[in-house]
Formats: C-alpha cells, structure tokens, sequence
C-alpha cells in the first residue's frame, strides 16, 4: 500500500515538474515576443533588410548574391506570412524575426531547464541573451539571424535529449533541425562538421548503427531541402559543378572574407568592443566561471565538447571575418557564450545564502537597456567611428546603431518620400544597396512614383533593375539621371536629398 501511494505521489510530481515547465517555457516566450513585439520597425527597413523585405514581396527566395546568401527557408516563411492580410507590409516581416527571436530565447531557457534544473539560472541566461545588442537589434528589422539561433538553440536541445536518455528520436530530430537551419543560413555548417563527428564517434563506439545515420541523414536531407533545390535548380541551368559549390559555399563575392586569416590590431580592437558591448554589465564574467566549472556539470563528455567546439568554431568565423557588417555573425557565439554564463549562474549564485548576490545579478542583468540610451550620446560626444554606413538622411548613425529598437521609426519612407518629391517626371534614380530598398518598397509597396526608374549598383534580387543593363551614359542619353549615393567618375549638381548626375 505504501508503495503504491509512493509511485502515484512520485508520478504526480514528475507532471507537476511538466506543467511547471511548460508553463515557464510559454512564459518565457510571451515575455521576450512582447519585447521584441513591442519594439519591432514598423514598416520599410535599410540595406539587407530592406532586400529581404523586397525579396519576399517578389517571392524570390533565391536572391542574385549567390546561393550562400539565399536563405531559402527565411524567404519562404516571409513569402507565407506576406499573404497574411493584416497591417503593414512590412511589419510583418519585421515581426518574423521577433517571433523566432522569442523562440530563440524560450529555447535557451528551456535547454537550461532540462540541463540544469535551475530555473533562476536558466531565466537570468535567458535575459542576458534577449537583451544582448546584437540579438535585439536582429529581432525587430527582417533578418534571419534570430531564425538560426532559435534552430541552433533546438538542436542543442536534442542533442542535450539525446546524451541524457539515448533515445535515438532526439538524435533524428538532430539531423532534422540542423538541416531546418542549413536552409536558413551556413552557418549550421560549422554545427553540421561537430554533429558529424559526433555521430562517427558513435559509430565506432557501436552505440548507434549505420542505418541509423541513414535515418539521420534522410531527415537532414528533408529539412534542407529548399537549400538542395537551389543547389540543384542551378547546376541544371549553368551545368558548373565547381561554381554551384562555391556559391553555395561562399556566395558570388565572398570567398575571400571566408577564408581570411589576417587579423588586424583594428579588427581586435573592435571585435573586443562589439563583444563587451553585448555583455555590458559584471553578469558577463559567468562566462568565464562557467568555462571554468563546465565539466562539473555537464551530462557528458561529449556534449561539453560539442558545446565547447560549437563556441570555438563561431568565435573564430566571426573574429576574422572582414565583412563590414561582421558584428551580425557573432551572434551564434552569444547564444552559446548565453549557454555556458547560465552554467555559470547555477554554479555560484544558486547557494541558499547568496540572496544578495542574486539580487545583484537581478539588477544587472537589466543594466543593458539604460546603457543603450546612454550609449548613442557619448558615442557622438567623442566621435566614435562606427561601422556603419555614414550620412544617410533620416537616419542618425550613433542611434540607429546603438539602440537596439526601433518603435515608431519610420526614416526609410520618409527619406524615400523626400527623394521622390525632388524628382521629375520619368527620372532615373541611382541607390546604393543600404538605400535603394526604401525606395523600391515606397513604389513598389506603396505604390508612389511609378514613373521613376529606380536603379542599383548591386543586382540583389532578380526584379531590382542593375547598372549591369546599360551604363550610366545611356541612361543620361535618355533623360535626367539623379543619385542618393556617390557614384564614382561621374559630377554632380546638389538638388537637396539628391544629386543630379552631369556628364
């Protein structure tokens, strides 16, 4: 009899523990979706944003920039939601990247939960990855990083199921979801290579069979589809091998960046600040205790390593890269680094008697959004350079930088709308790629302007009229020809927001 009220109160508490974490999880994820709800751009969005924006109102998931630079998933997610007929635009595809945000940061919490059994641990992760620059600033605008992160944070999840149990379903939902993300961005081909090793490693351990790789692998091969259409769709038209994998693997432009090695004292510098920028406040030393005490904690060996390999191969991807938006492609090193400084928490701050200490670290952990206010000011007070785009209208750089929200800014259309009231009749309009966006999404969106023919020095979508039909001295043999960006070899005779292109 005593046995039996055992097991039933034994069993009734592992579905109370369930509910329990069901229910965090959810709250977890309205928490961090109205933030990032609450703060989202509301409409037309700058350079790459604004070319996914405009992608997905042509339902091109392929893009002109090279496979690598496709995401085909992203696309295909705002290609659904655009046929959604609710509100702007443009909002709701800013909103996709709030709501796989908020997954991003409900599936640290929840990895943290199943790992740690720590729920002030697990939520204190959780704020400091939400409130990192980079990851706010990446869920309110269209991207896909937030996207990434939340499949990322997913196969962690598996693979921390998996290790714990060794049922072979969170191994297949591994293979699924990494290929998810492969679709999504190639990034999960740094995951890809430590997953791969993982499962040889298995392999020859006879833990798992080769048919259950097989299985792994069809599930991979279903989740990035998309990616493999691509791939396909363009070695049937070029009949290129080589040059279909190296866009695939690197894009049209990219390679170099890819494979950099040099890194500059600059690049240290600035890498360095970008990185403290993120973890603003003393929370950010549980990184450094959680890489100490790691180990202690861990449910394996192997998830350590992978874990450790995962945050080596993205700190290092990023470090070294050239591009001049690189502080973007840290962002699997935040949420891995979020990871590790929750391992952190639940080692020193979890002890009955260092209430005050939580209480601290509480206070802290919320440090972030006072320093993005503040942080804009002294930038411009000493000149900071930043590695932006300088002079646009309507967008003030120490800001628009600095501050990770955007509520109610609305700088695209009104640069846009400025431009277009400047032009003639039949006018051509030269952009570069962080503008031209703004005013594709005024004409094409809003449906201003028509008139206007609006080019660009960079084909990015496969409706963005390109230079690449004709040079400019045709155009101008055919009418005015105006530009919001410097073009080189060419004058120009200043007409306010504009210039007017002279031979």
């Amino acid at each position: 009899m005593h046995q039996k009220v055992f097991f039933a109160e034994k069993g009734y508490m592992s579905i109370v523990k369930a509910d329990n974490l069901k229910v965090s999880y959810v709250v977890v994820f309205l928490a961090a979706a109205a933030l990032y709800i609450a703060t989202c751009a509301p409409g037309a969005v700058w350079q790459d944003s604004g070319m996914y924006q405009y992608r997905i109102w042509h339902n091109d998931i392929e893009g002109k920039l090279g496979l690598a630079l496709s995401h085909p998933l992203y696309h295909i997610i705002g290609i659904a939601v655009k046929y959604i007929p609710i509100g702007e635009f443009g909002y709701r595809i800013n909103l996709i990247s709030a709501i796989a945000g908020a997954f991003a940061v409900a599936n640290l919490f929840l990895l943290l939960r199943l790992w740690l059994k720590d729920i002030f641990a697990a939520a204190m992760a959780a704020v400091t990855l939400a409130l990192s620059h980079t990851m706010w600033w990446h869920a309110v605008i269209a991207e896909d990083y937030t996207l990434y992160t939340a499949l990322l944070l997913t196969e962690l999840i598996m693979l921390l199921q998996y290790v714990k149990t060794k049922q072979l379903i969170f191994l297949y939902l591994l293979g699924l979801f990494n290929g998810l993300a492969i679709a999504t961005h190639m990034f999960a081909s740094i995951a890809f290579i430590c997953y791969l090793v993982f499962l040889v490693v298995l392999l020859v351990k006879k833990q798992i069979h080769l048919k259950n790789i097989g299985i792994v692998a069809v599930l991979w091969v279903a989740g990035a589809a998309p990616y493999e259409y691509l791939i396909i769709k363009m070695y049937i038209e070029t009949g290129d091998f080589a040059g279909t994998l190296a866009s695939a693997m690197f894009g049209n432009s990219w390679q170099g960046d890819v494979f950099n090695t040099s890194v500059s004292a600059k690049l240290i510098k600035e890498n360095l600040i970008l990185i403290a920028y993120n973890f603003s406040t003393f929370n950010g030393l549980f990184f450094f205790a959680g890489l100490y005490g790691l180990k202690k904690i861990v449910p394996s060996r192997s998830f350590k390593n992978i874990l450790l390999a995962l945050m080596t191969g993205f700190f290092v991807f990023a470090f070294r890269y050239t591009v001049p938006d690189r502080y973007t492609f840290f962002m699997p090193f935040y949420c891995i680094g979020s990871v590790i400084g929750g391992a952190g928490f639940n080692l020193f701050i979890t002890q009955a008697n260092r209430r005050t200490l939580r209480w601290i670290v509480c206070f802290l952990a919320v440090l972030p959004i006072p320093t993005y206010i503040i942080a804009p000011i002294v930038a411009e007070k000493i000149r900071y350079d930043l590695p932006t785009r300088k002079n646009i209208s309507y967008r003030d750089d120490y800001i628009w930088f600095l501050r990770p929200w955007r509520p109610g800014y609305h700088g695209p259309e009104n640069f846009a709308a400025e431009v277009f009231s400047k032009l003639g009749p039949g006018a051509v309009v030269y952009a570069d790629n962080t503008m031209v966006y703004s005013l594709l999404y005024l004409q094409e969106v809003k449906g201003k302007r028509k008139d206007l023919k609006i080019i660009s020095g960079i084909t990015s979508s496969a409706n963005t009229t390109s230079l690449c039909e004709k040079p400019i001295e045709s155009w101008l043999l055919e009418g005015d020809v105006f530009t919001v960006s410097p073009v080189a070899g060419y004058k120009f005779k200043n007409n306010g927001i504009v210039w007017k292109i002279t031979r």
